[in-house]
């Protein structure tokens, strides 16, 4: 990843933080000689090391094929993104000389990736995943409210996937590269749009303001 030293995020709170808030991952293998993409919610694990990626998928997916070995995979996670108008920079007044760019924050999680067959460890995954998202609904679903033996058939489906994190790099591109009163136009722009994902770029951008 092209990483100018002014986006460079480093902090380990910070870069667990958005694997937790946005854990849809995209896991890159080098299967053979073509690069293979597949999306999976991972749960991340922080005790020991550089922590640790659990997720799963289908049996019939055969990426998991390639586990096992030496081969190193890239999980890419993304935060919040955002359009950024030239518009919202004050500066634009002065000479003009202002394009668009887009802000974003993501993740890259490196390491070698196993397959794991236990029953016992890919149901205690998939309870562990599924607590994490329905904290948030008001009625909570639970693995054990489906019947064993249906959750038996349904995990005999999948494969888990660990991958034991060798080295995180994170990217913050929101907006430190401009002057203070462009800094605040784009958090006064984003916030403007009224959407969650604007919201969220706005106070990614708040936070790195350069001092008065």
């Amino acid at each position: 990843m092209y990483l100018p030293q002014q986006f460079v995020e480093t902090r380990p709170d910070v870069l667990h933080e958005l694997i937790r808030t946005h854990p849809l991952g995209t896991l890159v293998v080098l299967t053979g000689a073509e690069l293979c993409a597949n999306h999976i919610p991972f749960v991340l694990h922080t005790g020991g090391g550089g922590g640790r990626l659990h997720g799963h998928m289908s049996r019939e997916n055969p990426l998991w094929r390639y586990f096992g070995g030496v081969i190193e995979a890239l999980v890419i996670f993304h935060g919040p993104q955002a359009y950024i108008s030239p518009a919202w920079y004050p500066s634009r007044a002065v000479d003009g000389r202002v394009v668009p760019t887009w802000n974003y924050a993501v993740v890259h999680a490196y390491g070698t990736p196993r397959a794991i067959h236990d029953p016992g460890w890919l149901l205690e995954h998939v309870t562990q995943l599924t607590e994490a998202h329905e904290a948030r609904q008001a009625q909570p679903w639970r693995v054990a409210d489906a019947p064993k033996d249906y959750v038996n058939q349904m995990i005999s489906g999948i494969v888990g996937v660990e991958i034991a994190i060798a080295r995180l790099e994170g990217k913050w591109k929101v907006s430190q590269n401009r002057r203070r009163s462009d800094q605040l136009g784009v958090c006064a722009g984003l916030q403007a749009q009224g959407t969650d994902g604007a919201w969220a770029m706005a106070d990614l951008v708040a936070r790195r303001i350069k001092a008065p």
